[in-house]
């Protein structure tokens, strides 16, 4: 699991991490209570999903890597904070109960924690039949493609990461970076104020974001139309659900753009958080 400190045997090895200014488009959804939720519009596009061989810490079940094409939708511009939970958990009921304050770490602008898969389809349903629109979890290729936000480095800010850019365990490095802080906790969304090309936050570290699709080993026969990726037969409800991300807890290597976990619908701790998207159509801003 963890990545050992590398050796520059003398040598000062630089490494590079971009920092990028863009304009995001996004709207903000009103929860109520003063409670908003900002989506920021991800634009369609054609991306190669996976890592290659080459790229440190890279395992079989992130091969082959393959082109995906994505359409356009909304995504949130940080994961789901416990504001956000609490406001939509106290909306009617669709198929099962949910914990307004599920969190280990509590604050109200930290990210929601301790949530299952089944939570978080359930949070879709109610926030869906409260704004009129169709919320859901991210399939796999829309999270990792919103991720990079068209990027090819195993991190969307490079070839390595800090501790300055994201949360998680600050005791191990990647590539040619340095250690850093392990805070043993979360942070509060976009506590590091660095985004993405897309206007994303916290999309590596801080807490791991559930995703739609069902596990499987390789991506040989994955779809390539950026849709989630379920098994076709009658007996599919326990199966594995991925994880992407990393968390606090982690190392470096865990929170690579490609990395990928999974574990069964009903698991969450304090790692575990998510995400939501919006299929809502927009049109984008000129260049």
């Amino acid at each position: 699991m963890a990545t050992p400190p590398i050796s520059n045997q003398g040598q000062q090895t630089r490494f590079i991490v971009k920092r990028r200014q863009r304009q995001a488009q996004y709207f903000s959804e009103d929860l109520g209570n003063g409670i908003t939720m900002d989506m920021v519009a991800i634009p369609g596009g054609t991306f190669l999903m996976g890592s290659p061989e080459t790229e440190e810490g890279h395992s079989d079940d992130e091969s082959p890597q393959h082109p995906v094409t994505v359409q356009s939708f909304f995504m949130g511009k940080y994961p789901v904070t416990q504001a956000q939970w609490q406001a939509v958990a106290n909306l009617p009921q669709i198929d099962q109960e949910l914990d307004p304050d599920p969190s280990n770490f509590k604050g109200s602008d930290r990210p929601v924690e301790q949530v299952s898969w089944y939570d978080c389809l359930e949070f879709c349903a109610r926030l869906s039949q409260y704004t009129g629109r169709d919320y859901r979890l991210p399939s796999e290729a829309e999270w990792e493609y919103a991720c990079r936000a068209r990027t090819t480095t195993p991190f969307h800010c490079g070839e390595t990461i800090t501790t300055d850019l994201a949360n998680y365990d600050g005791n191990y490095t990647y590539a040619a970076g340095a250690k850093g802080k392990y805070r043993e906790e979360t942070t509060p969304v976009g506590s590091f104020q660095v985004a993405n090309a897309f206007g994303l936050f916290d999309m590596h570290g801080n807490v791991w974001e559930w995703c739609a699709d069902h596990w499987h080993d390789s991506y040989e026969s994955a779809p390539s139309d950026g849709q989630a990726w379920l098994v076709d037969d009658n007996k599919n409800e326990n199966h594995s659900r991925l994880l992407r991300g990393g968390s606090w807890y982690i190392t470096p290597q865990e929170c690579r753009c490609a990395y990928r976990l999974r574990n069964t619908p009903d698991y969450g701790n304090n790692t575990v958080g998510c995400r939501v998207v919006c299929g809502a159509v927009w049109t984008p801003l000129p260049p």
